[in-house]
């Protein structure tokens, strides 16, 4: 996959909301969706990058919703129900509108989104995270798209990795997951030292 386009882009900003805007585990720790609204509205504009935009309610209601919607497609991508993630894009494509579309602002040049202007923020970035899914899975890539195999963490995570065989969604929880590997080794060892001796 070539994780420098803005397709690609999409999807690396779909397994961030789904981390900073839907309850679970981060590591060992509890993960809550911030309830302040101020709170909710700096995590929000960090992860879509749109700073200087003022976000109402509605859209940070939108942006959490869309959150726990793509969460599952990562679940079912993880455990290899790729059938079941395309199901669930499929829904969010017709659901988001998702239409490719040229577009110019700011400057720029004309550029691809998968929405039309003027849609609200939430269903601009729900056309373009199912887009950018669909075409992962639609490519044969639904392995990269996972949840963070260091119990008891449930983070995802988008796999860029030239092998693609990243299991955890951070360092912290490789390095979590390497040590109590090593323990459980070390602790096999001493118990059947224990019983040969």
């Amino acid at each position: 996959m070539d994780f420098g386009s803005y397709r690609d882009d999409v999807v690396l900003i779909a397994s961030a909301l789904v981390n900073h805007l839907t309850e679970g585990v981060d590591g060992t720790r509890s993960y809550e969706v911030p309830v302040d609204a101020r709170a909710r509205r700096a995590r929000a504009l960090q992860i879509t990058a749109l700073a200087g935009r003022r976000l109402n309610e509605d859209d940070l209601g939108g942006l959490v919703e869309l959150a726990a919607r793509l969460r599952p497609i990562f679940q079912a991508c993880s455990v290899g129900k790729v059938d079941a993630a395309a199901r669930l894009v499929n829904t969010l494509l017709t659901g988001y509108q998702s239409a490719p579309v040229l577009s110019r602002h700011g400057g720029e040049p004309w550029h691809l989104h998968y929405h039309e202007s003027g849609v609200a923020l939430a269903d601009g970035w729900g056309a373009g995270c199912a887009t950018g899914l669909a075409t992962v899975i639609g490519a044969g890539e639904a392995h990269r798209l996972g949840v963070c195999t260091a119990a008891p963490c449930d983070r995802v995570f988008v796999d860029t990795s030239r092998n693609a065989n990243r299991r955890f969604c951070t360092a912290r929880c490789t390095n979590r997951a390497g040590v109590a590997a090593h323990r459980a080794r070390w602790s096999a060892e001493l118990t059947t030292g224990a019983k040969d001796g």
